[in-house]
């Protein structure tokens, strides 16, 4: 990871201002509609990070891209109603609840005129993304079937190693862990790049090569956050010894992939804002570029 630049912008100071950037100013940026992995988890203990499971968006170019479709992605497609028609490209990590749990509640998918490409990977039982976010949405469970989407969804099976050409824009999809067939993705664009990395396998005091090659000099690389840190472990005088390997993997194999910027995500829906507020200043404390995500915020990619 390259020396941190005093002449940079102060992280948190980046962070207040980076929603006031908008598609309207940059051509290829980062916003985030749900941080939280497994369960969602609002209150005001969870305000100032948020609480909705996973869902980013990318607008790069021309183009919109949807990472993840967990509880997030209601609020993005409330957002989109005053933007249509809309057409988007949604890529899945893989199909636990809080991946996809937002897809029922996407209000723009029931719209006609709306396009929606969705792109997944097969599930360990074989299931189809399409199997997968249809049986979701079935009696009894939940009231509307896939079938009254009135968006014309076009659905796409996913296997490492495909790459995806929407014009000028690349999508590279790589698997990071087989037991859950989970894949992470890279987005290209004029030589700039950004990484959605979550869902890793677990690789011990290792470099992971899977995510080594899809992080290559990446401008942005989106991280699992630390998720099995205790309080104690948070007030440690160096993050590189927390003990969750899976960041500690995630870390090195940034380092070795030459990332300009780490965003971290997906937090622990038991960890409240003052707990990630120390979790940030901790890990500043040594990677000063690098920051928490909280949702709203909006990061150029450059």
């Amino acid at each position: 990871m390259p020396d941190f630049d005093p002449a940079a912008p102060n992280p948190r100071t980046f962070n207040a201002r980076a929603d006031m950037v908008t598609g309207l100013t940059a051509d290829f940026v980062v916003q985030f509609w749900g941080v939280r992995g497994q369960i969602s988890a609002p209150g005001k203990e969870t305000m100032r990070y948020g609480g909705n499971t996973s869902c980013v968006e990318m607008r790069v170019g021309k183009k919109r891209l949807i990472f993840d479709g967990g509880s997030g992605l209601r609020v993005l497609g409330n957002n989109l109603l005053s933007q249509m028609p809309v057409e988007a490209y949604i890529f899945f990590s893989q199909c636990h609840w809080d991946s996809i749990q937002g897809f029922p509640f996407f209000t723009p998918a029931f719209i006609s005129g709306n396009c929606f490409h969705i792109y997944g990977a097969a599930a360990s039982n074989g299931a189809s993304m399409e199997q997968r976010l249809s049986s979701q949405m079935l009696h009894p469970n939940f009231p509307v079937p896939l079938q009254l989407m009135r968006s014309e969804l076009k659905f796409h099976n996913l296997t490492s190693g495909n790459e995806i050409l929407l014009d000028d824009v690349t999508v590279e999809a790589i698997s990071l862990n087989y037991s859950h067939r989970a894949m992470g993705y890279r987005v290209s664009w004029q030589g700039h790049s950004a990484v959605y990395a979550i869902d890793r396998s677990h690789y011990p005091d290792q470099i992971d090569q899977n995510l080594l090659h899809l992080a290559r000099q990446a401008d942005l690389l989106i991280l699992d956050a630390p998720y099995t840190i205790s309080a104690d472990d948070a007030l440690k005088s160096s993050p590189l010894n927390w003990q969750d390997d899976l960041w500690q993997t995630g870390i090195a194999t940034a380092k070795a992939a030459g990332v300009k910027r780490i965003v971290m995500s997906r937090y622990n829906p038991d960890y409240d804002d003052d707990f990630l507020d120390r979790v940030e200043e901790q890990v500043q404390s040594v990677f000063p570029n690098d920051l928490l995500a909280r949702e709203g915020m909006i990061l150029p990619v450059f």
